[in-house]
């Protein structure tokens, strides 16, 4: 079996690699890293959240959205998930798309606009 040092070690091993890239800055090396974690425990939100977070910094913001998407669905009331699904839209200039997940993301919060 050929590993290379994204892939090798314990998922736990793994995912703290992933979150040391990431306290770095190395948004390409931690998503590296975590799309072979998110692969092998998808049911976890953690994971897949910080990949998503990584490809959101590193500009990737299709696989971003896909993420997210997959977190929204499984989870609606993530907050987080939420405000990142909305401000990746908007940085796709999607803003219309972005608008409904902004605003859930501010109820979940528990910042109401007077209307």
């Amino acid at each position: 079996m050929n590993t290379t040092y994204y892939d090798h070690g314990t998922p736990a091993e793994r995912w703290e690699r992933a979150q040391l890239f990431f306290g770095a800055r190395d948004y390409a090396g931690a998503a590296r890293v975590l799309a072979g974690l998110v692969e092998e425990v998808p049911e976890q939100t953690g994971p897949r959240l910080l990949l998503a977070r990584a490809y959101y910094h590193s500009a990737q913001l299709n696989r971003a959205e896909k993420e997210l998407r997959v977190i929204v669905e499984r989870d609606p009331v993530e907050h987080y998930a939420r405000l990142m699904l909305g401000r990746t839209l908007q940085r796709q200039g999607r803003h219309e798309e972005a608008e409904p997940h902004l605003r859930i993301a501010s109820a979940l919060a528990g910042e109401f606009t007077d209307v």
